[in-house]
């Protein structure tokens, strides 16, 4: 006798669990993958270093190679990284850690945002973010079964956090604030009496504060970056991310670390070393060579990435697309309603009549949407080409809105 079974949903559809499958994929890649396919693009689009990493770097992964320092380092990083490190921080901050038991290497910022969410994220959580803000933020909380309160932030205020804003989204249920300054994608960067009242608030309601500060060095004109961890009575309720990625130009390296008070880390190194075991051995030996040797490459690069944000933010602006100062990292944020388009049609078309690429602002939260992500970590060169590109575009979007409009 045949067995007749009712029609069912494809075997992926039915495994994959519902997290994954509420979870968007990256609204960063996609033209990515369209612009793979084409020459003559200029990328303003991956958030990554267009330099190289730093020779000194580059040799001392070598030489830990040739060494056979090919085995596992103690689940939280090799001791000489972490010492240093501690030392780095305090020096710059005037913020102390135990690198025995304060400290843990991670495979990127992007491990340390996974593994601070999962040791500390419980069902039925909340947790307060910005946006716009990095795509990988909400999905990070989606996956430890979490849920996001949003706080908008907008050009108008400079995308700047108000605080009362984000206290109005706190809840009974609310068990962290999540912050991510120097901002991907807009450039905002958190002012003294923000960083303050946004301190007073965690403390008034209990609340643990994770802040990833991965572009921390990326600082440009008067503004200096703290860290959230060394404000008064911050330190034992924050947990610190950060990486070598952006400043040392070490995307590939794939290094980063988590700062946090003992009790916290322990649980913490649970979930990574059974996920992980440690980070990579050789990125870890170029990262102990990028701070105690690279601090001049640093400032080379900062300058030439603030010289290309001036270049990138005066250009747009003269084209009548608003752009606020950004004053970290090495994004550019103009908004582009003045085209009548939006966001994900602007970026398109873009890409595909004048290759250029670049990311809709609506795939970094709602705020964002009117507005594009432009990374100007790229050659001044390819900045001016793409300026005259854009300028070109924009002029022919907006003839042919007029002549529509006269038709």
């Amino acid at each position: 006798m045949t067995t007749i079974h009712a029609a069912r949903p494809p075997l992926a559809e039915r495994v994959l669990s519902r997290r994954v499958r509420e979870v968007p994929p990256s609204g960063i890649r996609r033209f990515f993958d369209i612009a793979a396919t084409m020459t003559d693009v200029i990328s303003l689009g991956i958030g990554e270093p267009d330099f190289d990493s730093p020779p000194q770097i580059i040799e001392a992964g070598v030489r830990s190679l040739r060494a056979g320092r090919t085995h596992y380092t103690s689940n939280y990083g090799t001791m000489e990284l972490r010492r240093v490190l501690v030392d780095h921080l305090e020096r710059r901050y005037g913020v102390r850690y135990d690198p025995a038991r304060e400290v843990l290497i991670t495979v990127g910022a992007s491990e340390a945002l996974d593994l601070a969410m999962r040791a500390t994220i419980d069902p039925g959580d909340e947790v307060v973010i910005h946006e716009p803000s990095y795509v990988a933020y909400a999905p990070a909380v989606t996956f430890s079964g979490g849920s996001v309160n949003w706080v908008s932030t907008r050009l108008e205020d400079d995308f700047a956090l108000d605080p009362a804003a984000v206290e109005l989204a706190i809840t009974p249920r609310t068990k962290a604030l999540f912050l991510g300054y120097p901002c991907n994608p807009t450039g905002a960067v958190l002012p003294p009496d923000v960083l303050d009242e946004i301190a007073r608030i965690a403390e008034r309601h209990d609340l643990l504060v994770i802040s990833d500060e991965i572009y921390d060095r990326l600082a440009y004109g008067d503004y200096r970056h703290r860290a959230f961890s060394a404000l008064p009575g911050m330190r034992e309720r924050t947990i610190l991310l950060g990486g070598f990625s952006k400043a040392y130009a070490m995307t590939g390296w794939r290094v980063g670390f988590l700062c946090a008070p003992a009790a916290m880390l322990e649980g913490i190194v649970k979930v990574h070393q059974y996920g992980i075991m440690s980070a990579p051995t050789v990125a870890q030996d170029a990262a102990l060579q990028a701070l105690t040797s690279a601090e001049p490459d640093v400032e080379r690069m900062l300058s030439a990435y603030d010289r290309r944000r001036r270049l990138l933010v005066g250009g747009l602006n003269d084209l009548g697309l608003r752009t606020f100062e950004p004053r970290g990292a090495f994004y550019a944020f103009p908004q582009i309603t003045s085209t009548g388009l939006d966001s994900e049609t602007f970026v398109e078309r873009l890409l595909t009549e004048e290759h250029v690429a670049c990311v809709p602002g609506g795939a970094f939260g709602p705020s964002g949407e009117g507005h594009v992500r432009m990374c100007y970590a790229t050659s001044e060169d390819k900045l001016r080409e793409a300026l005259v590109r854009i300028g070109r575009f924009v002029a022919r979007v907006r003839e042919q809105a007029g002549a529509s409009a006269r038709a």
